[in-house]
């Protein structure tokens, strides 16, 4: 069932679970507007350690978009602040969303305070008034 990937070759359920990872977060930092180049080289940095990961547990493909989004969502803290903020609470400090379940499948972005599920992960777009990406 692998997709072919540009030179022909079969692309291996490991490679296809990181490209729609990659996607998918990607994904919601353009809904985001944050996705200049810095901020996609993150995604690449996560996207790399995390094939190492898949690697040695080829049964977590299937939790790789959210812990991809994990990844990218520490590496903004550290250097821009908190992604994404939640698009549900208007009141009060602004605060992220965070990725639930940490480790498992379906990831989705979540407001604790709130206690809602916002969007799945790839789909922040449309949870925030973005164009839904289909």
């Amino acid at each position: 069932m692998g997709g072919m990937d540009p030179s022909g070759l079969p692309v291996s359920p490991l490679e296809q679970a990181l490209h729609a990872a990659r996607a998918l977060v990607l994904a919601d930092l353009v809904a985001g507007e944050v996705a200049d180049a810095d901020v996609v080289s993150l995604v690449e940095e996560s996207v790399v350690q995390r094939r190492w990961w898949v690697e040695q547990w080829p049964d977590g493909a299937e939790f790789v978009a959210g812990l991809v989004a994990q990844d990218v969502q520490d590496a903004l803290l550290e250097r821009y602040g908190r992604w994404p903020l939640c698009p549900v609470c208007g009141a009060g400090d602004p605060h992220a969303l965070e990725v639930e379940p940490e480790l498992g499948p379906d990831p989705h972005w979540v407001c604790h305070k709130a206690g809602v599920k916002v969007a799945s992960v790839g789909a922040l777009g449309s949870a925030t008034g973005g164009t839904p990406s289909s």
